[in-house]
């Protein structure tokens, strides 16, 4: 399923993949981090990564080439932590207005629906949660 993010359509893998280069950044002086990093969090071989990396390219998410370091764009950057924010919102609703208490369900549910999150439903959700 594809979902627009900004000005840019992202499916769920690329969700992943901004979220991982995001998380991974962080800790990263100047926020570069390297194809095995992405490939080591996420399970993977490195030669899916580049595949991705070519993808996420073309859509003005990453700055990249071939053999170097990767980092966000400025709408890398947002769609990666609007995922991010999407995956908190929904722990919280799951949490507060469900009342689960299983962290194992609420991890799942979270992260295979953060990727679908509206702006409506997101304001929903905060009314909900206020």
């Amino acid at each position: 399923m594809i979902i627009g993010v900004s000005s840019t359509l992202l499916n769920e893998s690329q969700d992943h993949y901004l979220k991982a280069i995001y998380l991974i950044s962080r800790h990263k002086k100047g926020g570069w981090v390297s194809n095995s990093e992405i490939s080591d969090y996420l399970g993977i071989t490195p030669a899916s990564v580049s595949g991705m990396l070519h993808k996420l390219k073309e859509k003005g998410l990453i700055l990249w080439k071939p053999r170097t370091s990767i980092r966000l764009t400025e709408n890398g950057k947002n769609s990666a932590t609007q995922v991010i924010k999407n995956y908190k919102e929904l722990k919280d609703f799951f949490i507060t207005i469900l009342k689960l208490d299983d962290k194992e369900l609420i991890d799942t549910l979270s992260c295979g629906i953060e990727h679908y999150i509206t702006p409506e439903v997101r304001k929903s959700i905060d009314h909900l949660l206020k």
